[in-house]
């Protein structure tokens, strides 16, 4: 179903119709079928299957232990949601979303977490005290600029790192990471705040990305520290489950975790989630607008 086709087929079928020419005669009256309503808002979360509790990941990998202010979105309602509720093309591939409660993820200010795992190895943390975060800032800033060079001629606009919203933080005990980035979209007025959850593991790591406003930074830093506490690996996928004779090794440490991995390398590609999710805070303002345009329009036509 195109959500925002049925909302805008819906406005246009409400519009009121010229009269025919009065000396016409009637034409016979024939009974259509009934036409399909439009998805409200609503209808759209309420057909979501919010889960609750205690929830394993696809494929075992993790547990997310949910307190009462979240639940969890499958793989298939989190791409219903990214696509039809956000506006972002198909296909990038998920283990799910997490959402808070106390705010519709259709509304300007919603906001979720979005759930992945990369099997690339073992990442060691020897380097953690090492890593110079303002360095590495920069050299993140001076790549954008052939990234973006590519972006323009794929027919993106222009995604630049603005700077740290939250430098990284790296926990040795829980071997869980944090970041957040400021970014900024050439054709976007206001800038995007970029969440990173970084959740290591036996041979892959767990990330979690949660895209808002910079307006939104207090509101995301005091929630997501409750999800980095109940997401976890589960037994025999922990950090420390690594057995060196069996298992793989990455090829890279944490800097290159936060700069985006092996797939840093390939440029334009490697950011092309993080463009898609960040257009989420632009797009849905739309959304709301649009169907709350259909409902004055409704209304005034039932007055």
């Amino acid at each position: 179903m195109n959500y925002f086709r049925l909302l805008l087929a819906a406005a246009a079928l409400s519009l009121p119709v010229a009269p025919a020419v009065a000396a016409a005669k009637p034409a016979p009256v024939e009974t259509a079928a009934p036409a399909e309503a439009p998805e409200t808002a609503e209808h759209f979360l309420g057909s979501l299957k919010q889960k609750t509790g205690t929830v394993t990941l696809p494929g075992d990998i993790a547990t997310l232990k949910l307190n009462d202010e979240f639940y969890y979105l499958d793989p298939a309602d989190t791409e219903r949601l990214l696509t039809d509720g956000w506006g972002n093309p198909p296909g990038l591939k998920t283990l799910g979303m997490i959402v808070p409660k106390a705010v519709s993820p259709l509304s300007e200010r919603g906001w979720g977490v979005i759930v992945s795992y990369k099997a690339d190895g073992h990442i060691s943390d020897e380097d953690a005290a090492k890593i110079d975060y303002t360095e590495l800032l920069k050299q993140m800033q001076e790549e954008d600029v052939e990234d973006n060079k590519a972006r323009q001629k794929q027919g993106y606009a222009g995604l630049h790192l603005l700077g740290w919203a939250e430098p990284p933080h790296y926990d040795d005990t829980t071997h869980k990471m944090y970041w957040a980035r400021e970014l900024k979209a050439d054709d976007a007025k206001q800038t995007t705040l970029n969440y990173s959850i970084r959740v290591l593991g036996r041979e892959g790591v767990l990330e979690l990305n949660a895209v808002a406003g910079m307006s939104d930074l207090a509101t995301i830093k005091q929630e997501l520290p409750k999800v980095l506490a109940f997401t976890n690996f589960t037994d025999g996928n922990l950090y420390t489950d690594f057995n060196p004779k069996t298992d793989k090794l990455a090829t890279y440490g944490l800097a290159a975790l936060v700069a985006g991995g092996i797939a840093a390398k390939a440029g334009l590609f490697a950011k092309i989630g993080i463009f898609l999710l960040a257009a989420k805070k632009f797009l849905v303002i739309g959304v709301v607008a649009l169907l709350a345009g259909v409902r004055k329009l409704f209304n005034r036509n039932k007055a």
